[in-house]
């Protein structure tokens, strides 16, 4: 099984960004523990700032994995694109929030990509990329 990982905005400041909210460990950390625990799935990982870099790495790997793993951060409300993106291809999403979306501000109830992402994982901290994997693997 081969899975991608794909991380958007001020996710590389895991472990310094507002740690109450997301935690203080680093998501390189976090990942290289994912790759120990899923031994049996190749897991990739990018993680980027800039929207259509995030859309092209979508439409590169939507056709050929398993699974993606999309936490697009902020662009999650404000990216008509990226939801199109998913529309386009084949291989199905799973959207992930390290926080509880809801319990935020107004503005963060709003996802352009839960209508086409096959399913939504949100509050579990870090876990919520275990739980996505796992989703995964009851396919």
């Amino acid at each position: 099984m081969k899975l991608i990982i794909i991380n958007g905005p001020n996710l590389n400041l895991l472990g310094k960004r507002e740690p109450e909210i997301y935690g203080s460990q680093t998501f390189e950390d976090y990942f290289s523990s994912l790759q120990f625990k899923f031994k049996d799935i190749q897991l990739e990982y990018l993680q980027s700032n800039i929207e259509g870099e995030l859309i092209d790495k979508i439409q590169e790997v939507g056709f050929d994995y398993d699974g993606i793993i999309l936490n697009a951060a902020a662009y999650t409300h404000t990216s008509v694109g990226i939801g199109d993106a998913i529309k386009a291809v084949t291989t199905p999403v799973i959207e992930v929030h390290i926080s509880n979306t809801f319990s935020r501000e107004d503005f963060r109830h709003q996802s352009y990509i839960s209508p086409v992402a096959k399913g939504v994982i949100l509050g579990f901290g870090l876990q919520s990329y275990d739980l996505a994997i796992e989703s995964f693997r009851k396919l």
